[in-house]
């Protein structure tokens, strides 16, 4: 497949990947070698995405011309097993897919969610026990938890939360596991401890289902730490995601890889920016926007 999206012949020759999480889920996925030598994106695809998804493929395959892609379907999605908890395990996911890359031999390993995969990026990088990241790459990544502003995440939430959006969930490909019993720290508690990891936020200011608030709201707690790309257009993540931004990013994730140090992290996932407790988080003033 062609960067963009064609059926012509291959640019790069896709290799299965099977590999087990921490907590025991099957998950499936590709490898994509490309140039980029010692260093691979390990790629977390968004909320109802997957590596054979039209927006997703095509992601992948642009970013392969570049530099070497590790990407798994998340739990509950595509042909991985288990249920999507919808950022919280998913995680231990993401840290699957690092650990093989590094078992193949890439010396850093960069990492760029998309969408809920921003979050789930952004939470991995910052937990403790996970093989963290050389660089972490968030795109069109939410800054908290329960956001309702926009009509397309409303919709997410009826998916989430009614009985018959959890059967219109499964008809889409999801399989969703039960609701969150304690709530995970969001995206803008824990967005400061990436650092000193190279990170990058890009927003599209046509997004419809995260307002510019996110973005900044994720910039701002990150102390400064953090790069933000403001691109023009209606995409989100990956189906905003054309050829040339892959290739930037790419690019980007690849420099900013050789500066990091690869390893296990040593600090805690506490929470650095409130609201702090779960019931904070479910509040209607958690919001941004």
């Amino acid at each position: 497949m062609r960067a963009d999206g064609t059926s012509s012949a291959a640019e790069v020759t896709p290799h299965a990947v099977d590999v087990t999480s921490a907590d025991g889920v099957r998950l499936a996925g590709i490898h994509l070698p490309g140039p980029g030598g010692d260093t691979a994106i390990a790629v977390c695809h968004g909320f109802t995405h997957h590596t054979r998804h039209s927006s997703t493929r095509p992601v992948l395959a642009a970013l392969s011309l570049h530099a070497p892609v590790v990407a798994v379907d998340m739990r509950g999605h595509g042909r991985s097993g288990g249920r999507s908890t919808v950022g919280d395990s998913e995680l231990l996911d993401l840290d699957a897919a690092v650990r093989w890359a590094r078992a193949a031999g890439y010396a850093r390993v960069a990492t760029a969610g998309f969408s809920l995969g921003a979050a789930v990026a952004l939470r991995h990088a910052t937990t403790t026990g996970t093989s963290g990241p050389d660089a972490v790459v968030a795109v069109s990544g939410p800054a908290r938890w329960y956001s309702r502003e926009t009509q397309a995440m409303r919709r997410v939430h009826w998916l989430l939360e009614q009985p018959h959006g959890r059967a219109v969930a499964r008809l889409l490909g999801v399989r969703l596991d039960s609701g969150w019993e304690v709530v995970p720290p969001s995206p803008v508690e824990v967005v400061a401890d990436v650092a000193p990891v190279p990170l990058l936020l890009v927003h599209f200011t046509g997004d419809r289902y995260f307002s510019a608030a996110h973005a900044q709201a994720l910039m701002a707690a990150s102390g400064g730490h953090a790069q933000l790309w403001t691109e023009p257009g209606a995409g989100h993540g990956e189906s905003g995601t054309g050829p040339e931004l892959a290739a930037r990013i790419a690019r980007w994730a690849l420099a900013a890889a050789r500066t990091g140090s690869p390893g296990e992290l040593t600090r805690s996932d506490g929470s650095t920016v409130g609201p702090r407790t779960p019931a904070e988080r479910r509040a209607p003033g958690s919001e941004v926007g």
